[in-house]
């Protein structure tokens, strides 16, 4: 695997010399991206002061551990390598990580969990993740990390003592959970059926819906849920914030209303183990039902309407109605709040189920990348963002091509750099390294960390609501305003690819340029009420 990820990295050496949007245009700012005062946003957003988050309107950086950080050398990520890599994270701007699952699994994504209480070897000890929550506070960064309640492995000691059992069985007697309380916490029947899988040496079948390896739990048994009980409260003892909870939308099959009910039971079961726990949901589906499930009192649903390749930000980078993109938040602000009224929203834009967002666009030259990946954060919620994402990595097709090494480096012998799932095919990236981009002011980095610097220090930009402001809307321009509290921004983007004047006179009292992205060297000019944006570029205005 090293060899030929090194391979597919000198192939990446040879692609980024022939990309101009995302290489060195000012000798002067060569190891000081800060210094470049050719691109506007590194000087005019410089005295910008982030803010500390002191709530869940945070910004989130979700790690798959296995292919983030190697400290051992083995080619498989760790916690250790997490640790060595929290200054990275807080200095981009994240106050918050969601580790994908952590506990001991016979697969390499591990979602199929053999032990709720404890750490993979592969990736460390208690101890290991003891220390990261120790490192990670004191840098104000909360964890969360992924509770896969759904189904576990078939190698998990509760299916394994229910297998046993049922093995022994005689074929006429009725199987009964006073002889094995096992036997309750899975979905065992003696009829084959619809996403059933049998039991091997049995007569018996049990249902996984995902996988034969993955047996689906019954989560109407009261020992199961003192079961999660017990490991909500063991991990918010070892000093995690919260928990993001995989595949909701599954927990009862086709069935909404039981699901919300469940959940209902476990946000508030989790809330009152510590009332500060805090909950994001995965509810792959459409908006309109992924929004029902804010009736169980859950903090944050991932918001998917925004999300992938046909999502409405990917949709309006290719071309559709530029305005869509501030009208479908407005949307759903009121579909989500008619829900509940204490609802944050969870805005992304890829996760480790989908393809990285750089193969979206052919022929970019990484304006798209990154003005796409500022619609997200500059979203309201807690805002989440996936490991690589903020270097333009590229991934598809099979799972194991999303959630390759992270670039650290073009040399995959380099300091930290992983090896990779074992099946992840090459993977041709098309935008440099962290270690070839941080020092450049136009990379997707230095954007991707622009963007976070002014998400962080407009409160009104992640905690506001949308109104916008049709007055300014035309061609490839889509403007709103943010209010929260004492501060009410005007936000303008140009997304497209040619410049674009806006006449402000409507909206006047917002005369003052507070901060901007910007993809190129031109500048963003406002000259009276004229508004000057050169293409794919973002605009923050105040009012003085």
């Amino acid at each position: 695997m090293r060899k030929s990820f090194k391979q597919l990295l000198i192939c990446t050496s040879l692609t980024v010399l022939a990309l101009g949007g995302c290489t060195q245009k000012d000798p002067e700012a060569a190891g000081n991206p800060s210094a470049a005062s050719s691109v506007q946003m590194m000087e005019l957003n410089k005295d910008l002061v982030p803010l500390k988050a002191e709530d869940d309107y945070r910004s989130a950086y979700e790690i798959f551990v296995y292919s983030f950080a190697d400290s051992d050398h083995d080619g498989i990520g760790d916690l250790q390598g997490v640790i060595s890599k929290l200054d990275y994270i807080e200095d981009l701007g994240f106050s918050e990580i969601w580790l994908m699952p952590v506990c001991p699994s016979p697969t390499y994504h591990k979602y199929d969990v053999t032990d709720y209480k404890a750490i993979d070897p592969e990736y460390g000890t208690m101890d290991d993740f003891d220390q990261l929550i120790s490192e990670c506070k004191k840098r104000n960064i909360e964890v969360i990390v992924d509770l896969v309640l759904n189904h576990t492995s078939t190698s998990h000691e509760w299916f394994t003592q229910a297998h046993e059992y049922l093995k022994e069985l005689p074929d006429d007697w009725g199987a009964s959970a006073d002889y094995c309380p096992y036997f309750d916490y899975y979905n065992f029947t003696r009829d084959a059926g619809d996403g059933y899988s049998p039991l091997a040496d049995t007569n018996w079948y049990y249902e996984a819906r995902f996988w034969s390896e993955m047996p689906d739990l019954n989560l109407d048994s009261e020992k199961v849920r003192s079961e999660f009980s017990d490991i909500m409260k063991f991990w918010l003892d070892h000093g995690v914030h919260g928990f993001r909870l995989d595949a909701v939308t599954s927990y009862y099959t086709g069935n909404n209303e039981r699901n919300i009910e469940f959940l209902d039971w476990l946000v508030h079961e989790g809330k009152r183990i510590d009332p500060s726990c805090y909950f994001v949901a995965e509810g792959w589906t459409d908006r309109k039902t992924f929004a029902m499930y804010y009736q169980s009192g859950i903090d944050s649903m991932f918001d998917f309407s925004f999300a992938n390749n046909d999502g409405v930000i990917a949709q309006v980078v290719k071309g559709y109605d530029a305005k869509a993109y501030g009208e479908s938040q407005v949307r759903e602000q009121e579909l989500f709040s008619s829900y509940s009224e204490n609802y944050i929203n969870a805005p992304f834009y890829t996760n480790h189920d989908m393809a990285r967002s750089a193969g979206y666009y052919p022929d970019d030259d990484g304006s798209k990348v990154k003005t796409a990946m500022a619609m997200n954060l500059f979203m309201s919620g807690n805002a989440f963002v996936y490991y690589g994402e903020e270097l333009g990595m590229k991934g598809s097709g099979r799972d194991e091509n999303k959630r390759a090494p992270m670039y650290w480096s073009s040399d995959p012998e380099a300091q930290g750099m992983c090896s990779g799932p074992i099946d992840m095919e090459e993977v041709t990236m098309i935008y440099p390294s962290y270690e070839e981009s941080k020092d450049d002011p136009l990379s997707i980095y230095n954007y991707v960390k622009q963007a976070l610097k002014i998400r962080n220090s407009f409160p009104s930009i992640s905690h506001g609501n949308v109104e916008v402001a049709y007055d300014l809307c035309h061609d490839r321009i889509c403007a709103y305003t943010k209010e929260y509290e004492n501060e009410k921004v005007l936000i303008v983007w140009n997304l497209g690819g040619a410049k674009a004047d806006t006449d402000l006179s409507s909206m006047a009292e917002f005369n003052t340029l507070k901060a901007v992205l910007n993809t190129n060297e031109e500048k963003i000019t406002l000259d009276g009420n004229t508004l000057s944006m050169p293409a794919w570029s973002v605009a923050v205005i105040g009012m003085e």
